[in-house]
């Protein structure tokens, strides 16, 4: 195992949270990872990196198949327009790189930077999976612990319908 992983494990284990994880080669799209993550079990996401034009932060957590209208995403979240942030600042403030930005990473936004927004289908399904902080691996949980993990990290989710946008 990563060095990266063990803290995400660890934090994990401590709440009580039961995972699986699947290792695979490294996955930059949705669309690259179709293939591998086909027969994992769950639903399957991405991750959106936003900044606002105020400075703002946010992490979006979709399934892989949902359409995020980022040009529209403001109006919903009460901000000013988002754009995609930059690498340098995903790893300052989420310990991530690009291509592993995951759920997991708001464990390393120890200030509440960023405001997790989760995708409302993502609750249709019994386990999700998302990067263990690197995207050479694949860690499915149940769904009902994503407001667990949150919430002991400190981040409140904003719970988003993305098909009534």
């Amino acid at each position: 195992m990563s060095d990266i992983r063990r803290p995400l494990f660890d934090l994990l284990d401590k709440l009580g949270i039961e995972f699986t994880t699947y290792e695979h080669e490294a996955i930059f799209t949705v669309e690259q990872g179709a293939d591998i993550k086909a027969p994992l079990p769950g639903g399957h996401t991405k991750n959106l990196f936003l900044k606002d034009k105020s400075g703002t932060l946010f992490l979006v957590c979709a399934l892989g198949d949902t359409e995020i209208p980022v040009n529209q995403l403001h109006k919903q979240l009460g901000c000013k327009r988002l754009s995609f942030g930059k690498p340098d600042l995903m790893e300052e403030v989420l310990g991530v790189t690009p291509g592993s930005v995951t759920f997991f990473a708001v464990m390393n936004d120890t200030e509440n930077r960023v405001r997790l927004v989760l995708d409302k289908a993502m609750f249709d399904h019994n386990l999700i999976n998302f990067h263990p902080l690197e995207n050479t691996a694949t860690t499915a949980f149940a769904t009902r612990d994503l407001q667990v993990f949150a919430t002991a990290t400190g981040h409140d989710p904003v719970i988003l319908d993305f098909g009534a946008i």
